[in-house]
């Protein structure tokens, strides 16, 4: 049970890390438009985004 609690928290980190510059782009584009939405309030769009632009820069096989 403890690798599997290790390598839960490693994924959740690591989620959070690579989704960071698409929520961080979104917070600033909110805070433009006057939103002032915070890390936690755009991460969903931010999720969103990271899968979107993984799956449309990915080459088929």
């Amino acid at each position: 049970m403890g690798d599997f609690l290790k390598g839960l928290i490693f994924s959740a980190i690591a989620f959070l890390i690579f989704t960071f510059p698409a929520t961080w782009l979104l917070m600033l584009f909110f805070g433009n438009i006057g939103m002032e939405l915070s890390y936690w309030g755009s991460l969903p769009i931010g999720i969103l985004g990271s899968v979107l632009l993984s799956g449309a820069l990915s080459r088929p096989y």
